[in-house]
């Protein structure tokens, strides 16, 4: 299975030492040059000395600049390629933020985020509990709804 993924749950997975978990599940794993970049620009950042060293990761340039322009209008440009791409690729879009997952539900792109990531990871035996890294999520600052918690 192909993911390709954005900057929230890169830097979710390195803050609790979790990236590992990717190659682990899935057979490729795509970032886009705009996510590389916002991940990795400022090396003082969380995630950003961690994605360099990580495993499996590859960059790749988005065809349909086309689609990535008329999706910035509405998303950030990591995003607007993170679903570009897993358009492009027949993969799924490894994405957090709400507006994003709508839009990958509207254009018919499979999506998931770093939730979803961990229960897979708990459900194939590579983690023994969710809701410990839950706990470790939202004490290095990542937000999650109660709902989501739950």
């Amino acid at each position: 299975m192909a993911v390709v993924l954005d900057a929230g749950p890169l830097i979710a997975l390195a803050r609790i030492g979790k990236l590992d978990l990717l190659p682990a599940l899935f057979d490729d794993i795509v970032v886009p040059p705009a996510v590389h970049r916002e991940v990795t620009s400022d090396q003082t950042l969380p995630g950003a000395v961690a994605m360099e060293r990580a495993a499996g990761l590859k960059v790749a340039e988005v065809g349909d600049r086309e689609a990535v322009e008329r999706l910035a209008s509405s998303l950030d440009a990591g995003e607007a390629e993170v679903l570009s791409l897993a358009r492009e690729l027949g993969a799924t879009a490894v994405i957090d933020e709400r507006r994003g997952r709508r839009l990958a539900a509207e254009l018919g792109v499979p999506q998931t985020g770093t939730v979803g990531i961990l229960l897979v990871a708990k459900r194939r035996g590579l983690i023994s509990s969710v809701r410990p890294l839950l706990d470790q999520l939202t004490a290095n600052g990542i937000r999650l709804s109660s709902l989501l918690y739950d």
